[in-house]
């Protein structure tokens, strides 16, 4: 197998408070360099890339009622590793193709950065969500 990952790309953590979580980040030296909404069922959440250096936390509160989720987890709330390619399309195909749990049908556009980006997730052998994006 061919596949190319060109970095560790973010590690999304979802959050209970957006607003405080960014302000907590700062702190610690983290600039918000990306805001944005989603809609899940109808709902809104919102999401906020943290950046220092070449490290990305991407902090996301979920709409209620899937916010209630994440205020009752007991082992913790880092939901995925994400990798940076340069081809989501001939990933998706590639992983597909050999045998990978890919959990999503395509790869999901996000209006996300400037251009947007698109990603899909696969399950590793123990239940964690590796994701693939590619920021176009």
């Amino acid at each position: 197998m061919n596949l190319k990952i060109n970095a560790f790309q973010h590690l999304g953590i979802p959050v209970t408070d957006l607003k405080r979580s960014e302000l907590f980040y700062e702190s610690l030296g983290f600039i918000n360099v990306m805001a944005s909404a989603f809609e899940i069922d109808g709902n809104a959440g919102y999401v906020a890339m943290m950046q220092s250096g070449n490290m990305i936390i991407e902090l996301y509160q979920l709409p209620e009622p899937q916010l209630m989720e994440i205020r009752t987890r007991k082992d913790g709330n880092i939901d995925h590793i994400a990798f940076d390619v340069d081809d989501i399309d001939a990933t998706f195909r590639t992983l597909k193709e050999n045998g990978y749990q890919v959990l999503e049908p395509e790869p999901v556009f996000l209006a996300f950065w400037k251009n947007g980006c698109k990603y899909f997730n696969i399950q590793g052998p123990d239940g964690e969500r590796l994701e693939f994006n590619q920021i176009l």
